[in-house]
């Protein structure tokens, strides 16, 4: 197992309300937090390598910790009192105390606008959580062998469509009466085709989602050099058909 270094920013930006009177002498503010991930020539960018950040506000707030799931992981409030907000963000795909990181921010008003930024460490593998690998390379490279190819990875496919010389080798495609290839209750030609009609990004994942899965019985051909993988869909079990399936199903309008 690989580490890779991460930047987070977290973006505090507040400002006088001017129509809303003191409170024990001091001006009531509107204040937000946001989450974001540097690249790295120090640009902001959504931290999608995060599925939610926790903050804990002061208890004085109604219902003061707040959970967010969608970048930018913004929490916005009124007050007029300076405080720590204890911050834990999530990395995606990563369970428990292996995928939390915690920080301890200082809300303070001396600023309409300031950045803080801390540098987090991030377990990757070449063969595993490969939605976190595809939104950690919008920020930097990963350090597998490989990693500099790892974006421009993808499916090779004909005008055609599938056929045993593309990615998807359909020659030992068994045929239902009715002439459609299936497994179980895949329809292994629609996928085939739904395949083909993914964006490089999505199809990273794909690879991964088969290499990670991978058995001996398994008829599949890994070309790093001429950035090329190949599989003969039948071969596969119908468990990964059906993640496949929903994959395709989710990202395309094919199936």
């Amino acid at each position: 197992m690989s580490e890779v270094k991460r930047t987070i920013r977290i973006k505090t930006e507040q400002h006088i309300l001017k129509d809303v009177p003191l409170v024990e002498n001091f001006p009531m503010r509107q204040w937000s937090i946001e989450i974001y991930v540097l690249d790295q020539s120090g640009n902001e960018i959504p931290a999608t390598i995060l599925d939610k950040v926790t903050y804990a506000l002061h208890p004085t707030f109604a219902n003061p910790i707040r959970t967010i799931k969608q970048s930018p992981f913004r929490v916005e409030e009124q007050g007029w009192g300076e405080f720590d907000i204890p911050i834990s963000i999530h990395i995606l795909g990563l369970n428990g105390k292996t995928g939390e990181r915690k920080f301890n921010h200082d809300l303070n008003f001396a600023q309409e606008v300031y950045t803080n930024d801390h540098v987090v460490t991030i377990p990757v593998g070449a063969n595993k959580n490969p939605q976190l690998n595809k939104f950690l390379l919008e920020s930097g490279p990963l350090p597998f062998d490989d990693a500099t190819n790892q974006n421009k990875r993808k499916l090779d496919s004909s005008s055609n469509g599938p056929s045993s010389t593309t990615a998807i080798d359909s020659s030992k495609l068994k045929k239902s009466k009715n002439g459609n290839a299936f497994k179980g209750s895949i329809d292994l030609e629609k996928l085939a085709n739904g395949l083909t009609k993914l964006s490089e990004d999505d199809l990273i994942v794909i690879v991964q989602m088969v290499t990670d899965n991978r058995t001996s019985e398994m008829n599949i051909k890994n070309d790093v050099d001429n950035a090329e993988f190949t599989m003969d869909l039948y071969t596969l079990p119908e468990s990964l058909l059906k993640s496949l399936w929903d994959y395709v199903k989710k990202h395309t309008s094919e199936v």
